[in-house]
């Protein structure tokens, strides 16, 4: 009776209804089929992984040598004119303009703004020129104002005047002008740092891809057992083990990329107001600025090792490829297809 229960209960076990499912099925024409599953689930996995992980790869590289460094220097480039114009008129307010080196720090910071705009230059795709043009006309005007006039008030108040309305005017103004660029800038750094559509899709593309490979790897092994009685095939085994560390290691790599990528665009937003709410603090706001740029860089820094994981992304897609084809072709030549 109880043995009667066991051989019941057995038939309900995982490997004999997967044995009895396989039944109808020749054995070499089993393994060819898993072959050809193999083979083309670890295929459409190993480029859905490279071009999925490829994109992370360059969205946070884009936004590590381009689009952080074009956001923080547009606000830069803003506080640099704001501080100037600020120390010209504190310079005027407490009658120093005619007191040697007084101008040094306006005049530093017109060329700070300056350095500022050419060094975005080559890391924007926007037209830089009229801003450039502005700031070319509202350094001279307020080094005109600030330091040519001194014995013509009336000529002085008019080159002031003219470099504040250059600075401030709504919307054609310097700082204006600045706005809209870093707007436009830190949208470009969002959609960098954000996954896509088609990048999610590639990734649930990869997933279910290795785990068709998975299942078909544990099907082949089985296969190989209960048939052919052979050992556990070595091939077949390190290829699933590498199957499942990319199912693993990759997401998990992408999942702390993206989370550095959105801690980024949050300080640089964070950046971008600074630069914009900075009032008639400029050169505190400047420190600020500073000191959350450096946390951007040092964020982005720590990614780095990722690339790694990459590489062996891609030697490890392939080895998934190749490892079952060797592993089953070898025992079908073997076993089989010298038969026919």
């Amino acid at each position: 009776m109880r043995t009667g229960r066991t051989a019941s209960w057995r038939r309900y076990l995982p490997a004999a209804l997967w044995r009895e499912r396989l039944r109808p099925w020749r054995t070499r024409r089993l393994l060819e089929a898993h072959l050809l599953v193999l083979f083309v689930f670890a295929a459409v996995a190993a480029t859905a992984l490279f071009l999925s992980f490829g994109q992370t790869q360059r969205s946070a590289e884009t936004l590590a040598s381009r689009e952080a460094p074009a956001v923080q220097g547009l606000a830069a480039t803003r506080l640099a004119a704001l501080r100037a114009d600020q120390e010209a008129h504190a310079l005027l307010r407490l009658n120093l303009v005619d007191v040697a080196g007084s101008g040094e720090t306006y005049r530093s910071q017109l060329s700070a703004a300056d350095q500022g705009l050419s060094r975005i230059a080559d890391r924007t795709d926007q037209d830089l020129g009229t801003v450039k043009g502005l700031l070319a006309t509202y350094s001279n005007s307020l080094t005109l104002g600030a330091s040519l006039y001194r014995d013509e008030p009336l000529m002085r108040k008019q080159k002031l005047g003219e470099a504040d309305s250059l600075l401030t005017r709504d919307t054609v103004g310097l700082a204006p002008r600045l706005d809209a660029l870093q707007r436009v800038q830190m949208e470009h750094a969002e959609a960098t740092a954000t996954m896509g559509r088609w990048q999610h899709a590639g990734w649930w593309l990869a997933e279910l891809a290795l785990a068709v490979v998975a299942l078909t790897l544990l099907s082949a092994l089985f296969v190989l057992r209960d048939r052919c009685g052979r050992d556990w095939n070595p091939y077949l085994l390190v290829a699933f083990v590498l199957t499942v560390l990319l199912a693993v290691v990759p997401l998990t790599t992408t999942s702390s990329t993206e989370d550095a990528l959105a801690g980024a665009v949050r300080n640089l937003r964070q950046i971008t107001e600074v630069s914009r709410q900075s009032g008639a603090g400029p050169a505190d706001a400047q420190q600020r600025v500073t000191a959350e740029s450096e946390g951007v860089r040092l964020e982005l820094a720590d990614e780095a090792w990722t690339d790694k994981v990459y590489r062996g992304t891609l030697v490890g897609g392939l080895l998934v490829i190749v490892l079952p084809a060797l592993g089953l072709g070898l025992r079908l030549d073997k076993d089989y297809w010298r038969r026919r």
